[in-house]
């Protein structure tokens, strides 16, 4: 070759060696397909006691969750009235780093049942175990007692939750799932409001139902078909469990009971300084079942749960002994009315489920 020939080829293999490193170095730059992956839309409906309990720390698997955009949370009461379910979660959010998602209060009563109504009732019918913002020694609706958690600096937005549940899903058609884990009357009130909300979201996952749960605990022990959020407002359960949702999964009585928060559990998060971690390990004083916790974390990764049963849901709205009592059927039995299909959640990976929400838990 002679020595111009060669100068060239030189000049040839210099300038591919320069495209290289900067293709190479285009690709240091280019985020992996993974950050360009859509955060998985979210509302949250909730009755939110606090402070912590199952009710804020389920709030928090999905707030916690890298994967979740939190577009906005709704309170019903339940566990507790709206009122002092709206301060518990506004502090919880200042104090685990998330006070820039909305909470919008909801319905303060059922639609039809009435506490006064239920008294009576249980005078023929028996007292449930677990009466909620009813129990006995409760304080009125509007009250709202000193927080143990201190008092929130941030407000509600100043919304109804019907409403803002309307607008997020009609702006986000087709992306939202609404997280329901407690009474359903928000979510009755905004498909009474606009018939076509449910069709718009993406589904809903619930915790609620019970169909026959295996334990000796008293509250379901001798009535399997009672679970708290469907019975508070049976006629809103119903009306949610017969909308026509793109897909409906349940977390039932029969899986919550086989999870609870353990010591092993809460001691690995006081080693963690997260603030939500840290949130937990100063008010969490019960190692309850994770009734809503469980429901949020089979939502971020379905794997955990290990066996459900696909049946046809609904509520008894009778009035009589079984008023708020989960009803279900097979394809084959079920009735000639539009009672819709659900993913009903019997069993789950323990180990799994509580790995995933102490990591979620210690996530800065």
């Amino acid at each position: 070759m002679s020595e111009t020939g060669e100068c060239r080829y030189n000049r040839v293999e210099l300038s591919a060696m320069k495209r290289l490193l900067l293709i190479l170095a285009l690709l240091s730059l280019t985020p992996p397909a993974s950050a360009f992956a859509q955060k998985r839309l979210v509302i949250i409906d909730q009755d939110a006691a606090g402070p912590s309990g199952s009710d804020q720390m389920s709030m928090l698997v999905l707030l916690q969750s890298p994967q979740v955009e939190v577009l906005g949370i709704t309170i019903v009461t339940g566990d507790v009235w709206r009122d002092e379910g709206v301060q518990h979660t506004l502090r919880m959010l200042e104090l685990t780093h998330h006070a820039n998602v909305p909470v919008v209060p909801g319905a303060v009563y059922p639609l039809v049942r009435t506490q006064g109504e239920t008294r009576i009732a249980m005078q023929l019918h028996g007292k449930p175990v677990y009466l909620g913002a009813w129990n006995d020694g409760g304080h009125p609706a509007a009250v709202v007692p000193p927080l143990p958690e201190g008092a929130p600096a941030g407000r509600p937005a100043n919304e109804d939750a019907a409403h803002f549940l309307i607008s997020q899903v009609h702006a986000h058609s087709g992306e939202v799932t609404i997280y329901a884990a407690g009474p359903l009357t928000n979510i009755a009130l905004a498909l009474a409001i606009d018939p076509g909300f449910a069709g718009l979201t993406k589904g809903i996952v619930l915790m609620g139902g019970s169909l026959n749960p295996q334990t000796d605990d008293p509250e379901f022990a001798t009535s399997p078909r009672f679970e708290f959020n469907f019975w508070f407002d049976p006629e809103a359960s119903r009306k949610v469990l017969r909308a026509h949702w793109p897909r409906i999964d349940v977390t039932t009585v029969d899986v919550s009971i086989k999870t609870k928060l353990t010591d092993a559990m809460m001691k690995t998060l006081a080693a963690s300084n997260s603030p939500a971690a840290q949130y937990i390990t100063k008010y969490e004083q019960e190692r309850g079942y994770m009734w809503d916790e469980l429901a949020a974390c089979a939502w971020l990764d379905p794997s955990i749960i290990t066996k459900t049963r696909d049946l046809y849901l609904d509520v008894d709205v009778s009035h009589g002994p079984g008023y708020g009592h989960t009803l279900t059927w097979t394809e084959a039995l079920k009735p000639a009315i539009d009672v819709r299909l659900a993913h009903a959640q019997v069993d789950v990976d323990e180990a799994k489920f509580a790995k995933m929400f102490v990591e979620l838990m210690s996530r800065h």
